[in-house]
């Protein structure tokens, strides 16, 4: 099998504006591809960039994208690995276009072997439940929207802090007022605090019962890690310090953190995120499947992740929920009451109407 041209299109989605410590979003400016071979099949992929994250904008993907797909033409798809390192060889980092190809490049192997990715990937069916996150405003109104996120059905609720240690506390303790002792509560400050801030916020939110904290300092004050951890009773959870397995490693060898966070737009796709979650079960440490603000594509991509590596043991799969105003996704997973249902596909079972595409800017390689 050959691979005999690639589209890349920007998908822009019109979102709510969504609020967290280090940017604010006013839509998903995110690219996608289709990858299409001699064989008649084609592979799809997403990329959601967070400029303040991965350093990767939706104008640098499409340009980096287009340079990338240039390397594949004739290439076979079907040697995933080999693909991929090819374009680690081109370029270093840019991690999110990278892992739009890396979803496209699965997309086809699983539809050449006629098998949802999940199975292919030697997984099987199994409970996905996702929480909801609250993006930042003041405490009062964090703590209506928990409140109406609890009558909706949501059980686990993620609770976006940083900007303002002080004033963090008093989210979640009327988070943890309105919605009560029974819902889960998880906290990311998204690298907002420094180490005192952090320390202090943490041990204030411990008795509130708080499942975990994402990322509480930004990546440079790594070295402080284990200080921290072995101060406060919150469990800490990696994510902007843990782009792939090598970080993972490092931070469980340093006794860093408890959990880690794995984002495909963040790792480079699905072969880096199994390596990182591989990594983590060595030392016996869970880990969680998050994202940006992909559309439901992307999302099924990484349903299918979830299902085929018992790792991945907590889910922050909420991102089509982040405010989106439009779904442009036909098929893929579907919510049910926040848990996550797939049928069975070849592939990875979902794509973007062309109608949404059609005043889309696109390249053709």
């Amino acid at each position: 099998m050959k691979i005999t041209s690639i589209e890349l299109f920007r998908l822009t989605i019109p979102m709510e504006p969504f609020v967290i410590a280090t940017e604010t979003c006013y839509a998903a400016e995110n690219v996608y591809l289709r990858v299409h071979t001699n064989h008649g099949i084609t592979g799809v992929g997403e990329c959601s960039p967070f400029p303040m994250l991965v350093g990767e904008t939706q104008d640098t993907c499409m340009y980096v994208g287009n340079q990338l797909a240039k390397l594949l033409i004739g290439k076979n798809p079907l040697e995933i690995e080999e693909r991929l390192n090819e374009l680690d060889a081109f370029i270093a980092f840019n991690k999110t276009i990278k892992s739009a190809f890396d979803m496209a490049l699965y997309d086809i192997a699983s539809k050449a072997a006629n098998q949802p990715l999940y199975a292919f990937l030697g997984g099987a069916k199994k409970e996905i439940q996702t929480d909801l996150t609250i993006g930042i405003n003041t405490p009062e109104k964090m703590a209506e929207t928990a409140a109406a996120f609890v009558t909706q059905g949501v059980k686990i609720i993620k609770i976006k802090l940083g900007k303002n240690g002080a004033e963090d506390i008093t989210r979640i303790q009327k988070i943890r007022a309105a919605v009560g002792p029974s819902i889960k509560l998880r906290a990311d400050a998204n690298q907002g605090w420094d180490y005192p801030t952090a320390l202090k916020t943490l041990e204030a939110i411990a008795s509130f019962d708080i499942q975990f904290c994402e990322q509480p300092m930004h990546k440079k004050y790594d070295p402080l890690l284990p200080e921290l951890k072995s101060k406060v009773k919150v469990p800490i959870m990696a994510d902007e310090s843990v782009f792939d397995h090598y970080d993972a490693e490092r931070l469980i060898k340093s006794k860093s953190c408890d959990f880690i966070n794995i984002k495909l737009a963040k790792s480079g796709g699905i072969l880096e995120a199994i390596k990182i979650a591989n990594t983590a079960a060595k030392y016996n440490m869970p880990c969680m499947l998050g994202g940006m603000v992909e559309s439901r594509l992307a999302l099924t991509a990484k349903v299918h992740l979830a299902m085929a590596n018992n790792n991945l043991q907590f889910y922050d799969l909420d991102t089509c929920l982040l405010g989106h105003l439009y779904d442009p996704v036909i098929g893929g997973a579907r919510y049910n009451n926040y848990f996550l249902e797939l049928d069975e596909t070849p592939g990875i079972g979902a794509d973007i109407d062309p109608t949404y595409l059609l005043a889309a800017e696109k390249f053709v390689i």
